[in-house]
């Protein structure tokens, strides 16, 4: 059983008998009953509460009541029983049959308890009710996790990204925007999920259900990455405020301290609040910036839905469309979304609100993408400026020459962007900090209560920052560097999470359904396309970036082809063996689904590999070994003026 407080059972720690695992008798995990929320019949408090759904039971934490060895014993930190008509505990009581509670796998306590937004509160022992009003105050209770992170990732990369595309290209790459609605939510809906049912990052995921080789190989590369882009976040800092005349030694490190000072004032309702604030004042500055730019709406609403390349498809063209995709979709929105969901609390309970809130960071960060483009066309039109971006600051000094206050407007967007991006791609690597090292790891602790937590928030955070300050700093290659990397572990990070999301062990009944694996192996094929365009063209920088798309697609698709027939012979030599099928979904009512967890660490079975799983994670390894390697050796030789 799970013991309260911050200790939790772990591969590293023995699991207490119990009766499946005593010993001489056969080891099985336990099961879910329906009843194991509520309180035995016959003890005051036994009506079942329901969700705000009117279906689920209510509580999300253990049950009060669990089997133990001599009958059915309070769950430790549960109530003690209470015989009706006496006013105090009793030590033992005859019970009904016996009820099992699955014991939770969540790693912090902290991670248990009430959810505390930015905009409401929701206690575990309220009573839900239905009705549209008591919906959307549980939704915006629950709004947070997926529009943060969403937000967070148009950040001063990404500003600088969409402002290249409409500087250059016009309204003609809008179309590539809606199309990455659908990746954005196929991802994150799936990390949604594995936050809420298992209440266990993802970094710790990995490393536990597919050994530490890729979990380390994983969570090195993540940090790696995270780092380099938090670097780009303070150039952001850097460039907008120079655009008011700021001198970098004090912009940045004020910056530096505002993030760590938000982070650490050991609230998670705070630190949302501050999230939303910032949230709030780029939706405003994107007002003037869509308003006084006079947008040809005609022309906007056909380039949303006719795909189209201004001037033709060209190498350029095609490595800006990977540029959108890798600024829109980046591998650190698995890592902190998952971690985010599971310390605000948020259950299977509430995964439909969630899901809604991601819904809604996608259509948000897809607007505020389609504003920046859409605002620099008119920046530059009429000038020299079309078809030479330089920067961010460049756009910016574009809009002054038109506006003053347009220009400032610009700025203002491109900082609070940065720091938005500084602020979610920071926490994710504290977050997976945590999760490896398995330390207390939440915004709801206070700074001495986890010190390590903050402690690698500050260091990056402080680190970052005086790498932007160095004189003579490669800036422009650590910014080419965060693009290929990125491009190099998105489809890793997306194989590794459609992997967790069919295991049974992992999600059981909240596996994916067979139509979700089909869109995202598409999109994980697509994405792989792009990010071998995307290294091969850093590496070969005269290659045509079309070609390299051209024979990339066909060699997946080939490959998909041989791998299809492969895994079908292997299927039929297995046909007419004992080998157990463990990818089938656990058949459960709606209230059991709601309430189901998964269970500890150490009671999961070992992860089972088919062949064709085998093959595709051995192609993965090669894949990743090879661009890793290539782009050191091309980072060297830039580095060394090569």
């Amino acid at each position: 059983m799970t013991e309260p407080g911050d200790r939790q059972i772990g591969k590293d720690q023995p699991v207490p008998p119990t009766p499946e695992s005593a010993p001489g008798t056969p080891a099985a995990r336990p099961q879910t009953v329906p009843a194991a929320s509520q309180p035995p019949s016959g003890l005051p408090g036994a009506s079942p509460r329901t969700s705000s759904d009117g279906s689920a039971p209510a509580p999300d934490g253990p049950a009060p009541w669990q089997l133990g060895s001599g009958g059915s014993q309070p769950v430790p930190g549960g109530p003690a029983p209470r015989q009706p008509g006496l006013d105090g505990p009793v030590r033992s009581l005859p019970m009904p049959p016996a009820v099992l509670v699955r014991p939770s796998a969540v790693l912090d306590q902290a991670h248990l308890g009430d959810i505390e937004g930015a905009l409401g509160r929701i206690r575990l022992d309220d009573e839900q009710r239905t009705g549209w009003r008591r919906r959307l105050v549980t939704f915006l209770a629950i709004v947070g996790p997926g529009l943060i992170v969403m937000v967070g990732d148009n950040d001063a990369g990404g500003v600088a990204t969409y402002a290249q595309a409409g500087q250059n290209y016009g309204y003609s790459l809008l179309w590539v925007l809606l199309l990455l609605i659908p990746v954005l939510i196929v991802n994150q809906e799936m990390v949604v999920r594995l936050g809420a049912v298992t209440g266990v990052g993802h970094a710790r995921l990995i490393i536990e259900r597919f050994g530490k080789f890729w979990g380390w190989f994983s969570v090195g590369d993540l940090f790696l990455l995270n780092f380099l882009t938090i670097v780009t976040e303070f150039i952001g800092v850097s460039l907008a405020l120079s655009y008011f005349g700021v001198s970098p030694y004090i912009s940045v490190p004020i910056a530096a301290a505002l993030l760590v000072g938000i982070t650490a004032s050991g609230s998670f309702r705070r630190w949302e609040r501050a999230m939303f604030v910032f949230i709030g004042a780029s939706l405003l500055l994107f007002l003037p910036l869509v308003f006084l730019s006079h947008p040809d709406v005609g022309s906007v609403a056909y380039h949303f839905v006719v795909p189209g390349i201004q001037g033709g498809v060209s190498s350029n063209a095609v490595l800006l469309i990977i540029a959108i995709v890798g600024t829109t979709v980046a591998p650190w929105q698995l890592f902190f979304q998952q971690s985010n969901v599971i310390d605000k609390r948020i259950t299977p309970r509430f995964i439909r609100y969630e899901r809604a809130d991601t819904m809604l960071g996608s259509l948000v960060v897809v607007g505020g993408a389609a504003v920046v483009l859409v605002a620099t066309v008119y920046a530059v039109r009429n000038t020299s400026l079309i078809g030479h971006f330089t920067s961010a600051l460049g756009v910016a000094n574009a809009f002054g020459d038109k506006s003053r206050f347009l220009g400032a407007v610009f700025a203002l967007v491109l900082l609070d962007a940065s720091i938005i991006g500084a602020a979610a791609v920071t926490l994710s690597t504290s977050y997976a900090f945590g999760d490896v090292f398995n330390i207390k790891h939440s915004l709801h602790r206070k700074f001495r209560d986890a010190k390590a937590f903050y402690a690698s928030y500050t260091a990056i955070v402080l680190v970052a920052a005086g790498v932007v300050l160095l004189p003579g700093a490669p800036l422009g290659l650590l910014t080419t560097a965060v693009q290929a990397l990125a491009g190099v572990l998105l489809p890793s990070a997306s194989v590794f999470l459609l992997l967790l999301c069919n295991d049974p062990e992992v999600l059981g009944p909240w596996m994916n359904q067979r139509w979700l694996n089909v869109l995202a192996t598409v999109i994980i094929g697509i994405l792989l396309m792009l990010s071998g365009t995307l290294v091969v063209s850093t590496l070969f920088s005269g290659v045509s970036a079309g070609a390299i798309a051209l024979w990339l697609a066909g060699a997946l698709a080939i490959g998909s082809v041989v791998a299809l027939g492969w895994l079908r012979i292997a299927q039929a030599r297995r046909r007419g063996t004992s080998v157990p099928v463990t990818t089938r979904r656990p058949v459960m009512t709606r209230a059991e689904r709601m309430n189901w967890r998964m269970p500890p660490l150490a009671l999961l079975k070992p992860v089972v590999w088919s062949p064709g799983t085998r093959l595709a994670m051995l192609l993965l390894w090669g894949y990743l070994a090879v661009t890793v390697l290539l782009l050191a050796v091309k980072a060297v030789q830039l580095a060394s003026g090569g």
